[in-house]
């Protein structure tokens, strides 16, 4: 019988050596990506909360920088509306979000809501408070005029920077306040109102001193 053809050596290392090129040329083509860098191309999560600590305490010192006494924005509110929006804060589709400074006797609360007797405004305007434990509204995230719905992923996206706003406030601002003693006590207030109703102010705070 005639013996068996031997194997050749020279196919026995081509295979592994055409693997060895493939690995090594996906290895040279592999670029390293942290998640969370500004490489990582997945989609992200939207962070709230995230989102309301660091925008925060930008909306805070604009608020303080520029609110007017509550008096002095009943006037210019009475003489130009519009005029005062624009001085103040921003326009919506509804009216518009100011900055105002309060200070007033705190009343009877109700759901963290608070009314407050003002001197010097005109007859008939009702100025409430808003603080919390839950806190309403778009008033924060409105106020600046450059948080706007294109900016996020869609309508929940929106509401939810609203909210985390809102959050973020009542950690820096409301965690420390006597809710339960508040009543009676005269109280200094600079905030945000949405204006609808120029003579019933529902103010949600970014500073508050208890007199």
């Amino acid at each position: 019988m005639a013996p068996a053809p031997k194997k050749s050596k020279v196919k026995g290392w081509i295979l592994p050596a055409c693997i060895a090129a493939v690995v090594a040329g996906i290895a040279l083509d592999t670029k390293v990506v942290t998640v969370g860098s500004d490489e990582d191309v997945r989609e992200q999560v939207f962070d709230p909360d995230g989102f309301g600590r660091a925008t925060f305490p930008r909306i805070q010192s604009r608020v303080l920088e520029i609110a007017p006494d509550a008096v002095q924005l009943a006037q210019e509110l009475a003489d130009d509306k519009a005029a005062a929006i624009e001085a103040y804060g921003t326009k919506t589709a509804i009216g518009g979000v100011l900055a105002v400074s309060v200070i007033g006797v705190a009343g009877e609360g109700r759901s963290g809501i608070f009314p407050l007797t003002v001197a010097g405004l005109p007859e008939g305007t009702n100025v409430r408070m808003q603080t919390g434990p839950a806190i309403n509204g778009t008033d924060l995230r409105d106020f600046p005029g450059d948080i706007t719905f294109g900016q996020f992923k869609n309508q929940i996206e929106f509401q939810d920077a609203g909210s985390g706003l809102n959050r973020a406030m009542a950690a820096d601002v409301l965690a420390d306040l006597d809710r339960d003693g508040l009543s009676g006590q005269t109280v200094s207030v600079t905030g945000v109102f949405t204006l609808i109703n120029p003579k019933n102010w529902l103010i949600t705070p970014v500073a508050i001193e208890v007199e």
